[in-house]
């Protein structure tokens, strides 16, 4: 067991440790701030912090009009840690920053202001939960209790907080101060979530697509210097409706992934089925050891499930999945997260004999050798260890579903014995699973020639769950997937 945690710590943890240091990405949104965005670049620039190994600040110019552009040319000029980027048009704060995220090279995103509300030394105690706490993101608090605090404008307090409390009851997050400017993200998380705001509504947007994702958010106390409108303060009253607005609109709306290479959108969709995958951890549950590799595991929704034990292992090869993993997996010692390609043997050279348990849900059915990844699984396995396989039934129902979800195949229940057999397993057990969804994937898949599915059919899945799990041996056809339980003799 000693070797098992000493190979798993090297391979996965020194990669996923928590920095010592970050080179930031400062994004800049400007516009007609002449007077003060000088100084409030030259202060950030000017940031000398431990956790901070290096700067660089991306400034974006909204169509200024009063001359900030040859300001931010001018300061181009005299410091190459500044990048310019002009818009033509003016289009808001969120499309400012979307511009300038294309041109984020660092490990942490912070947005910051250029009209000095905000207090650029107060940007390192944003870097302080990502050290110590293995943070996804920090949002800088007005309203928390620090040494002192400016007494702020009372009627734009109780509006913030309204705002705020609106918001923490949508998101389920006890934050303080959800309009902060002052906001720090990993970048790698960051540049992962598509952004559609254009507008201060970005506040708003950021929080509940962080939130929805389960990022590990923190607060931190933060300095605020506020200016009146005749000092050139952009935001109004009516934000705050707008802000109300786009909060039920995120709520609703679950637009958390860029299009990538590993179908994150068509698998955030399948996550909402929540009650689907307890019932999928239900059965699956009392065949799982104390020693579990989970290959494919995207965002924990079995890891979670089957924590804790003696030893996890959740592995997935797409980085936004791993991202989170190796956020989820903090203070949880048994839980350790690995980058496996389940294509490519040498990912699981050092693995022979570690593991009691293998879990491969909807895995096999991707891959170009399937052979090849149960015979990895296998040498995986002590003696006597089980694999649990999920995989897609009925060739016949392959159609566009199958396609966008980059499936190569759907299997037999003969098909997928064989191919246990063939790669050293003997059959402990061999069923079918969900039986109730099979019209609706045909349907779906064969007949409307979707690509995506139906939110409207995800939720009424989801809420019929207790019912439709129940009475799914009723049905007399079989299911939509094939659970094998097979043993390494």
């Amino acid at each position: 067991m000693k070797a098992v945690n000493s190979f798993l710590y090297k391979s996965s943890l020194d990669e996923g440790a928590l920095a010592e240091s970050f080179r930031l990405s400062v994004l800049v949104p400007v516009f007609n701030e002449r007077h003060v965005v000088g100084e409030s670049l030259k202060r950030v620039l000017a940031l000398k912090h431990e956790l901070i190994s290096g700067i660089e600040v991306i400034a974006v110019d909204d169509r200024s009009t009063d001359g900030t552009c040859e300001i931010l040319e001018r300061l181009v000029r005299e410091d190459d840690r500044i990048t310019l980027i002009r818009h033509e048009t003016n289009q808001g704060k969120g499309a400012a920053i979307r511009s300038a995220l294309t041109r984020a090279t660092g490990d942490i995103i912070v947005i910051h202001d250029a009209d000095l509300e905000y207090d650029p030394q107060d940007i390192p105690s944003l870097l302080v939960p990502f050290a110590k706490e293995g943070a996804d993101a920090v949002i800088g608090s007005r309203y928390l209790s620090a040494h002192y605090r400016r007494a702020l404008m009372y009627r734009h307090t109780l509006m913030n907080r309204f705002v705020t409390m609106v918001g923490a009851w949508f998101t389920d997050l006890a934050l303080t101060d959800i309009e902060s400017c002052y906001k720090a993200v990993n970048a790698t998380l960051m540049k992962s979530i598509p952004l559609r705001s254009d507008d201060f509504r970005f506040e708003v947007e950021i929080v509940f697509k962080l939130a929805k994702r389960r990022a590990r958010i923190f607060e931190a106390p933060i300095r605020y210097l506020p200016r009146s409108h005749q000092e050139g303060k952009k935001i109004r009253a009516w934000d705050g409706f707008l802000a109300l607005m786009a909060m039920i609109r995120f709520w609703l709306i679950d637009d958390l992934y860029k299009e990538d290479e590993y179908g994150s959108v068509l698998l955030a969709e399948l996550e909402r089925a929540r009650r689907l995958s307890l019932w999928t951890g239900d059965t699956l549950r009392p065949y799982v050891g104390d020693r579990v590799l989970e290959i494919g595991a995207s965002i924990g929704s079995m890891t979670s499930q089957f924590i804790p034990r003696e030893l996890y292992v959740a592995a997935d090869v797409n980085p936004n999945y791993l991202h989170y993993l190796k956020s989820y997996s903090f203070g949880k010692p048994y839980l350790q997260v690995l980058e496996i390609d389940s294509a490519n043997p040498e990912h699981f050279a050092g693995l022979e004999n570690k593991f009691d348990t293998a879990v491969a849900l909807n895995v096999l059915e991707r891959l170009p050798d399937d052979r090849q990844f149960l015979r990895d699984v296998w040498n995986s396995l002590e003696p006597g260890g089980r694999a649990i396989v999920l995989v897609p039934q009925h060739p016949g129902l392959y159609g566009t579903l199958d396609r966008a979800m980059e499936y190569r195949r759907r299997y037999t229940a003969a098909g997928l014995e064989q191919a246990l057999v063939d790669s050293g397993f003997r059959i402990e057990k061999l069923f079918d699973f969900n039986r109730f969804s099979r019209p609706g994937w045909w349907i779906n898949g064969k007949v409307l020639r979707r690509k995506k599915f139906s939110r409207v059919q995800l939720k009424l899945i989801d809420t019929l769950m207790p019912l439709l799990k129940r009475i799914d041996r009723i049905w007399p056809w079989s299911g939509l997937s094939l659970i094998a339980i097979a043993v390494k003799d």
